[in-house]
């Protein structure tokens, strides 16, 4: 819970998560969520959903603690996964269909026939022109990631390789901001960037912190977390530019933060993935390059 909240901006309510059927909602009988309990109404919104009886989401796999399982078909929990459980649940929609995409192609504004993605997406200007994104429902930092047993701070981090994720925010802070001595390495997954560290390829990798403190515990202590940066930017769900949907996906999220929902959804999911609490994690301040 400690971790969960040192960087999740959320209202905490006083709704309790309840099983498809819920105190005055309408049950759903056939309804598929996984693992996910969800809350609220069934039925209380409407959509005009791109599949039928379903919400159609996309993301980018793996993501450990946001979408649990390394394929569409084998998702069954996770903090983004049962958020669109939720969403799909309040819609009146028995599934959630799972797309799996690299993720710039997920932010690129080129993809149609979705009703959101939700990828840990930063919603910036940038992306913004190309697509159009829900209010913010969590706030992160980027993290810095490094082999355990090394030692690579603030005053020295622009002069060892860094990896970052192809099309991430992470890619343009390391790139307008720190402006590194090396090359910089862009990856088109995570894992592949985390196996780079590890095999000495890179120094370090620049990501969310939300996504990369789960590394260690995957990696068998072999990374650690050991700097993040303050952004001020926040996790927005994308939707297709011109969606109909727009403002009633906006309204069930904002209900999702209000009621406790997503306060919830993060201390169950995000709090066991990350095995640290990013409050103990020093904040690296960017000095001006000479």
């Amino acid at each position: 819970m400690r971790a969960a909240a040192a960087i999740v901006s959320l209202a905490v309510g006083g709704a309790l998560l309840v099983t498809a059927c819920d105190k005055g909602g309408s049950e759903s009988s056939d309804a598929r969520y996984g693992d996910c309990q969800v809350s609220g109404h069934h039925g209380e919104f409407h959509l005009s959903p791109v599949t039928a009886g379903a919400l159609t989401v996309r993301t980018t796999l793996p993501a450990p603690g946001w979408w649990n399982g390394d394929t569409p078909a084998s998702v069954k929990s996770g903090y983004e996964y049962c958020m669109a459980a939720n969403i799909a649940y309040r819609s009146g929609l028995d599934r959630v269909k799972v797309e799996n995409a690299p993720f710039p192609d997920v932010v690129s504004g080129r993809a149609t026939n979705f009703d959101l993605a939700l990828a840990q997406i930063t919603i910036t200007p940038e992306r913004s022109k190309v697509a159009e994104f829900s209010p913010p429902y969590l706030f992160s930092t980027l993290g810095v990631l490094i082999r355990a047993g090394e030692k690579i701070g603030q005053d020295d981090i622009r002069d060892v390789r860094i990896g970052v994720a192809e099309g991430t925010t992470g890619e343009e802070f390391v790139d307008d901001r720190l402006k590194p001595t090396k090359p910089v390495t862009a990856y088109a997954n995570d894992p592949e960037m985390i196996s780079a560290l590890e095999q000495g390829r890179i120094d370090a990798v620049v990501h969310d912190t939300t996504i990369l403190l789960a590394s260690p515990q995957k990696r068998t202590g072999s990374v650690r977390v050991v700097g993040q940066y303050r952004t001020d930017q926040g996790y927005g769900a994308l939707y297709p530019e011109g969606s109909p949907d727009k403002d009633v996906l906006d309204r069930i999220i904002r209900q999702l933060i209000d009621d406790g929902t997503l306060a919830k959804l993060s201390a169950v999911y995000l709090g066991s993935a990350f095995g640290q609490d990013p409050a103990t994690i020093p904040y690296f301040t960017v000095e001006d390059a000479s």
